[in-house]
Order: structure tokens, then sequence, then C-alpha cells
């Protein structure tokens, strides 16, 4: 009789690593508080500042403030519009309402929310630089 040990050399992967701490803050119509951490290139601030130009917590914040316009599960989208003189531009702000996101890869803690992933200007890689005016 052979007796083979079970070993396991399929590891998963290390959480990836992400700074949990609070950039913003803002509470939506519905009560909800919702976080923008400063989080890593994926997600969070530090994704979304540098690749979609958003440089100001009020251009995240502003859409925040109101109700999410799409609900998927745990998964919220804020819109808004940032406004200067004639020009106009909208804003969509994406945050996880649960502890870890759809994939589990990311996982804010006991208690905690994941918060903002992303936010950027629709229709556009890179938002101009007068959103951030």
């Amino acid at each position: 009789m052979v007796i083979l040990a079970s070993s396991s050399s399929a590891h998963a992967a290390p959480p990836p690593q992400w700074n949990k701490n609070k950039k913003c803050q803002q509470e939506d119509l519905e009560g909800r508080v919702v976080l923008t951490r400063h989080g890593n290139g994926e997600l969070g601030w530090r994704h979304f500042s540098g690749r979609h130009n958003i440089k100001k917590c009020r251009v995240v914040n502003g859409p925040i403030n109101g109700k999410p316009d799409k609900v998927t599960g745990a998964r919220l989208e804020y819109w808004g519009y940032a406004i200067n003189g004639s020009r106009q531009v909208k804003i969509v702000v994406i945050a996880q309402h649960s502890r870890k996101t759809a994939d589990g890869r990311y996982d804010a803690g006991r208690g905690q929310k994941i918060g903002v992933i992303t936010a950027y200007c629709k229709g556009m890689n890179r938002c101009p630089d007068w959103v951030n005016e």
C-alpha cells in the first residue's frame, strides 16, 4: 500500500499591497459613508489621480454627494458633472461598498468598506486639467 502525502503546490497568490488610509470621505444621500483610500496603481486615489487626472477630492466627492445612479450588488456608480464656463464633462465614480472587492483580491478589513475603486471622465482616458481648478 502506498500513501501519498497531500501537498499543495499551487499556493494562492498573496494579496496585493495597497494603502488603506483615507484620502477623501463623503456621505451619500442614502447614508453610506464612502471613503476614497490612497490605494495603489490598480484601485483608489493612486490609480485614478495619475491615470485619469483627477487631483482634487471635490471631483470625487461631488457625485457621491447624491444617490448612486447604478447599483449592481455592492458596486455603486455615482455620476456627476464638472462644469467650467461652457465646458462640461461627466464624472463617473465607482465604489465597492463591501469589505472585499468583487474578485476577492482586496480586503479592507473587518467592519470596513473598500470604497472608491476608480473615478474618470466619461468618454476619455484622461480628464482635462480644468476639472481640477
